[in-house]
């Protein structure tokens, strides 16, 4: 709302984790330096704390881009699991088969031994990284240690990174774990920005958002520090809010008093009556009321339109409309089904499956026997617009209550949402105050051989590739559909990854293959943008 205003391409401080937003301060890079020697020198685990907000997920994000591509990655975002759920979930992301419906530790220990011992085979390393790890209980670190002494005589088959808050320290020093925490070969805690690092964070989300005039006022970063405590999570909370209040004000600057009155509204305290702070409420009600309205008076701001969202379809109900229910009242309703369960349900129907909902552990597995794959991921609206493919949110609710969600319909400023059996429509906005960034959307892999397609592979898939990318920069493939990935493939992947802003490494993995089939979509697959045939 207030992007155009200053200036900006976009909102400079969302709390969904934008890759193109990444800022490594000293003791991110520390903590990125020691994830990286733990599992380079070859240990079973690595460890990283932190407070709530201080960028655990971004040396996370970080760990990933600069992995070897000879690594394979499965990550658990919910650890809230029972030690068969864990280990199933972790044949999921490595994309490991076994037996569906299966309860039993045996089979699935062994299923995943034999797939780690032939991917060793391959020249390829397994590592498991496990967020939130200090929701895990105890009997399931245990069993994950287990997992740990699955090795050969000169390497280990995996290796886990434990990232978690500050009482994970304290669950690993108990006496029964302290066979784990013996096996731990790197730690790192993070700590919070110093006030150098505030500064130097807040221009450069400035400024990757479109603005490198300085916006906030010196005095202003120097509160926003003392009263966010140099916690970036509250950090961009409390900047979003100092960008809303000086644009309801007119003003062209954020200013310290600014600044301090965003941070009581953020923080919880109860700030003085004064005309900024209800010239800002009125501002934020636009967002959920949608439509448009012109205000006048001495806050002079200007005219705000909401465009309707595209692919939300015609039963879709506009909950920015007068009178509607908010997400919150929504997610509050205890006639809604949001289990996971009726999520991934409703996200089948829309790949034209029908589920069952009583199938025992329906999720990834089901869609992998139909030819789908499950594709994990924490990223935000630009990322989620990129894949343009329906997908599941966890959102959580203030009480800490998780609901399942089903994104059927994205546009710039609002999105379509199943909640059980009703859909609806909320701004982003207001989806972002449950919404951390973490997805899970199903895809239609293309190819049929193995994956990651590089430079020297041969076969069909090489030609499929050829022809997606000359549908996509014009090329034409030749007639003959040349099978060998040449360095002139090479850099024509290189370019589409630059553009599609992922790691440019002429290597096609997953991530890759899911931008090219979003770019070059096949009839019959669902899209957030549009109804397709």
């Amino acid at each position: 709302m207030y992007a155009s205003y200053f200036g900006l391409a976009e909102r400079p401080f969302s709390l969904a984790p934008d890759p193109r937003y990444l800022y490594l301060s000293d003791p991110h890079r520390e903590a990125l330096a020691h994830l990286l020697y733990g599992i380079g020198g070859g240990g079973s685990f690595v460890l990283l704390t932190g407070e709530v907000g201080t960028g655990k997920t971004t040396v996370c994000r970080a760990l990933l881009e600069q992995l070897p591509p000879d690594v394979d990655v499965a990550m658990i975002f919910n650890p809230r699991l029972t030690s068969v759920e864990l280990l199933a979930a972790a044949c999921d992301e490595l994309r490991v088969a076994y037996p569906v419906g299966t309860t039993s530790l045996k089979v699935l220990v062994d299923t995943l031994s034999h797939a780690l011992l032939e991917a060793h085979g391959r020249g390829r390393r397994t590592v498991l990284i496990i967020d939130e790890a200090q929701s895990l209980s105890g009997a399931v670190l245990e069993e994950i240690r287990l997992l740990t002494n699955l090795e050969t005589t000169r390497d280990k088959l995996l290796q886990v990174v434990l990232i978690g808050q500050p009482e994970l320290s304290a669950i690993l020093a108990r006496p029964d774990l302290r066979q784990l925490a013996q096996r731990i070969t790197a730690r790192y805690h993070l700590r919070p920005f110093t006030a150098e690092e505030t500064r130097a964070y807040v221009q450069h989300r400035m400024e990757v958002a479109g603005q490198r005039q300085p916006i906030f006022a010196t005095r202003a970063i120097r509160v926003a520090h003392r009263r966010s405590r140099g916690v970036p999570r509250l950090l961009n909370t409390i900047c979003d809010r100092a960008l809303l209040g000086a644009y309801a004000t007119g003003r062209t600057r954020v200013v310290a008093a600014i600044v301090r009155k965003a941070a009581k509204e953020v923080l919880g305290r109860p700030a003085r009556r004064r005309r900024w702070v209800a010239a800002t409420v009125i501002a934020a009600m636009l967002v959920a009321v949608g439509g448009t309205i012109t205000l006048l008076g001495s806050a002079g701001l200007p005219y705000i339109g909401l465009r309707a969202p595209r692919g939300g379809g015609a039963n879709s109900t506009p909950a920015s409309a007068l009178g509607a229910p908010t997400l919150t009242e929504v997610l509050g309703d205890s006639s809604a089904t949001t289990d996971k369960t009726t999520a991934f349900v409703k996200l089948y129907a829309l790949w034209h499956l029908d589920a069952d909902p009583k199938a025992p552990d329906l999720g990834c597995e089901y869609g992998y026997q139909a030819g789908l794959r499950c594709l994990f991921r924490t990223g935000t609206w630009t990322v989620l617009r990129r894949f343009d493919l329906p997908a599941i949110l966890p959102l959580v609710a203030p009480g800490g209550q998780k609901h399942y969600v089903v994104l059927t319909g994205l546009d710039d400023e609002r999105a379509t949402l199943q909640i059980g059996a009703r859909r609806a429509t909320f701004s982003t906005v207001e989806i972002e105050r449950f919404w951390d960034g973490p997805f899970v959307l199903m895809w239609k892999p293309p190819v049929v051989g193995p994956v990651p397609l590089k430079p020297g592979t041969r076969g069909k898939d090489v030609r499929w590739l050829r022809q997606r990318l000359g549908v996509v920069d014009g090329h034409a493939a030749s007639p003959n559909g040349d099978e060998v990935y040449d360095d002139e493939l090479q850099r024509r992947v290189v370019a589409f990854q630059r553009i599609e802003s992922l790691t440019p490494d002429g290597i096609v993995g997953e991530e890759t293959l899911v931008r090219l089939a979003a770019a070059t979509p096949s009839p019959g697959a669902p899209s957030l943008s549009q109804v397709r045939p």
